[in-house]
């Protein structure tokens, strides 16, 4: 590939002299501006090896030409020769400050400008190629950063299917959470990275239900408060499973199985937080996995009309809910009724048809012995 230059000059008999002489040997092709302006706009489009400017032109001198194209994206290492006949030290000083990388004496004859020219010829040509080598390694390590992800993203809904397998009537239940949970998080505002992060993380929201017991698990009926007292401890222990790990998602992860349980007033569990000392990640999963819960079938309770699921959250925001990540919610709607819909044709999903819904008061738990007789979903 020819080293590609940029020659600017007013001089139109300069202009031709340059190009003659740095295009001689073959490895270059030259590219001439008789306006700096004209210039600066095709170095916006084109990528250039090697800059030629003079010192002295009309509309902008070498100096501030130099010192606008060092601005332009991906200009920083190209070099750069001003081409004067001023050997000044004011000048010379001026222009190594706004990122001259030479000069070149304004003697066409001269020999000199010659040996010069050869070597910022070749130094272009070193700089290209580091440069399109630094592309090509940023380009491999992009590609390995994302199958590092996808294997990432894999490892986790493997896991997280792992454990619903143990409560299978809640169908895709994990997936569902970590798709509203990543609606939730964009409509917040949150960083890209952190509403990646949550999505692959919210399914790992009920990972310590490996931990609890089938009779209780998956016990059809009521249960009693000391069944109650043993399903909850599945946030502790979730929490237990995934801290201290090395993988920022995972500590994510800990996170949310710690906190996916805690109310915004602080009559939640494990630890009785409140508001925003429920770290957002909790918050925003806690409103994803209590309407998935209110709207599918469970061993215990039938499936909640998904209107009657909306004024439900919005009923208990600000109470149970942040009432922030229960407006995000609800202000993308649209695609919450997507991905419910989206429940019934799951192979995960029972093939029968559902019994008539059962509108419940309270989404927080499973049902108690000797409480209210109205089901109530577990999360």
């Amino acid at each position: 590939m020819l080293t590609q230059a940029l020659l600017v000059d007013d001089s139109r008999s300069v202009l031709n002299f340059l190009k003659r002489h740095i295009e001689a040997e073959g490895l270059v092709e030259a590219t001439t501006f008789l306006d700096p302006v004209a210039a600066l706009v095709c170095a916006q489009e084109r990528v250039f090896d090697l800059v030629l400017v003079d010192y002295e032109m009309p509309h902008m001198d070498g100096i501030s030409f130099i010192r606008t194209f060092r601005r332009l994206p991906g200009c920083t290492d190209i070099p750069i020769a001003m081409i004067t006949s001023r050997q000044t030290d004011d000048v010379k000083m001026a222009a190594l400050q706004a990122g001259a990388t030479d000069f070149l004496p304004k003697q066409p004859q001269s020999l000199e400008m010659t040996v010069r020219l050869r070597n910022l010829i070749q130094l272009g040509a070193a700089v290209r190629k580091l440069n399109d080598r630094a592309a090509h390694l940023a380009s491999e390590v992009a590609a390995a950063t994302q199958k590092l992800g996808e294997r990432e993203e894999e490892i986790i809904l493997r896991l997280a299917l792992a454990v619903e397998y143990r409560d299978n009537d809640t169908g895709e239940h994990t997936l569902r959470v970590a798709r509203y949970s990543r609606i939730i998080a964009e409509q917040l505002g949150l960083p890209a990275r952190l509403c990646r992060d949550i999505y692959l993380a919210a399914p790992l929201h009920d990972v310590g239900k490996v931990a609890i017991p089938d009779n209780i698990l998956l016990k059809p009926g009521r249960l009693t408060d000391e069944e109650m007292a043993v399903i909850r401890t599945h946030a502790t222990i979730g929490e237990r499973i995934l801290a201290d790990s090395s993988c920022e998602l995972i500590r994510l992860g800990a996170q949310i199985a710690a906190g996916h349980h805690e109310r915004w007033d602080g009559a939640g569990y494990p630890n009785g937080l409140e508001a925003d000392e429920i770290p957002v990640a909790a918050r925003v999963v806690a409103v994803a996995d209590v309407f998935d819960a209110l709207t599918t079938r469970r061993p215990y309770k039938e499936p909640m009309p998904l209107e009657a699921a909306r004024s439900y959250l919005a009923e208990n925001a600000g109470r149970q809910f942040d009432p922030a990540c229960v407006e995000a919610f609800l202000s993308r709607w649209d695609e919450v009724v997507e991905i419910a819909a989206g429940q019934r044709a799951s192979p995960f999903h029972r093939t029968e048809a559902p019994l008539a819904p059962v509108v419940e008061d309270t989404a927080e738990s499973r049902p108690v012995e000797d409480h209210s007789a109205k089901a109530v979903p577990a999360t």
